[in-house]
């Protein structure tokens, strides 16, 4: 058990047997009245966002999430499948648990698998990735007085605003938090 006072971003707990992680939290002490944490929580089951507030004090089941490295291997339609690194055990996952993931697997990537007493949650991303550009208008000289941007389509289908100065064929490091064009690897 953990208090709610406690909490911290990026924590994991249970409530009502839900597993949920903690994406933002603060601490309210009102004039009149008992205090309490309100928080922004992401169930890491059906990956939906919601808040809850909780009574200053309270205790909440903190759930111990295992992180092992795994590497992806292929997608075969709708199924995806990776190998455990240690062991080789093989397992698919369905793209509805991917949805966003999959914009930044490439094969043969290393990624940790999150699991819970042996049900499998999710993938983990590394925070950057590198990915290489497939399409891209070419920069139009003397449109850079304003730091402008143009739309380029990476290798895994998904498409970033990057400078003007990008070509086709570069490898570019995106973030896989938001999505965003960081630089040139």
């Amino acid at each position: 058990m953990i208090s709610v006072n406690d909490f911290k971003t990026g924590l994991t707990i249970e409530v009502d047997g839900d597993l949920f992680t903690v994406l933002d939290f603060q601490h309210v002490k009102p004039g009149k009245g008992a205090a309490f944490v309100r928080s922004k929580l992401k169930n890491m089951r059906n990956g939906n966002t919601v808040e809850k507030t909780f009574r200053a004090g309270e205790n909440v089941g903190r759930a111990h999430v295992e992180n092992r490295e795994t590497q992806y291997l292929y997608s075969a339609g709708t199924e995806h499948t990776f190998m455990d690194t240690e062991t080789y055990d093989q397992f698919t996952l369905p793209s509805s648990r991917l949805e966003w993931e999959l914009k930044f697997l490439k094969e043969n990537m290393n990624v940790n698998i999150m699991s819970y007493q042996g049900e499998i949650l999710g993938i983990s991303l590394p925070n950057s990735v590198e990915l290489k550009v497939v399409e891209t208008e070419p920069g139009i000289k003397g449109n850079t007085a304003t730091g402008a941007t143009k739309n380029a389509t990476l290798e895994s289908g998904l498409t970033v605003q990057v400078p003007l100065f990008i070509n086709e064929g570069d490898v570019l490091l995106i973030d896989t938090r938001d999505g965003k064009y960081i630089s040139r690897a």
